[in-house]
């Protein structure tokens, strides 16, 4: 119990440390590596739910093709020659007294919630959670109504000739920088 909630904490950071480097860091083969970060953490976090088939689908379908996808393209056009933290600017100055802040309501949630969930093993798991069969029934029976619903706006959007539209967007837009 111990070791999983150390495991749920690190995973946890790492999702949080990957994802905000991904937003922050200005070089894209740093953001690519720490969005890898971030999807192997969330893979964890899977693994921890005990949701074994998405865990496995996240590191090889995410993790791993499309992250070697990522970097054979940011190898291939070159990264930024930008520093990966800025030397000045309102983002350094005003960086620290954001995450004191946070730091402080965190705790102040932490300690306010006397850590009773802790000790608690969680929501009751089925046998099958997460395991291929419910999640293509939950793909099937519940979510086909929002696929459909997507399916029937994109193949609208083709029928107005809205894609006409956004071509002309375009062209308008590239004619006023050429």
């Amino acid at each position: 119990m111990l070791f999983e909630q150390i495991v749920f904490f690190f995973a946890a950071a790492g999702a949080l440390a990957g994802a905000l480097g991904v937003v922050v860091l200005k070089n894209p083969f740093y953001a690519v590596l720490a969005l890898i970060v971030h999807l192997l953490s969330l893979a964890t976090l899977f693994l921890l739910l005990q949701a074994q088939f998405l865990a496995a689908a996240q590191v090889i379908v995410y993790a791993g093709a499309v992250m070697v996808l990522y970097v054979f393209v940011v190898a291939y056009i070159g990264g930024s020659d930008e520093p990966v933290r800025p030397a000045s600017g309102a983002a350094s100055q005003l960086g620290p007294i954001f995450a004191v802040a946070l730091l402080i309501e965190i705790a102040i949630a932490v300690i306010g919630s006397g850590l009773q969930a802790l000790d608690t093993r969680g929501a009751k798991l089925g046998a099958a959670f997460g395991d291929p069969g419910q999640i293509g029934e939950l793909l099937l029976q519940k979510f086909l109504l929002l696929v459909a619903s997507v399916g029937a706006v994109v193949l609208a959007r083709r029928r107005r000739g809205l894609e006409y539209a956004d071509a002309e967007e375009r062209e308008a837009g590239g004619e006023g920088s050429a």
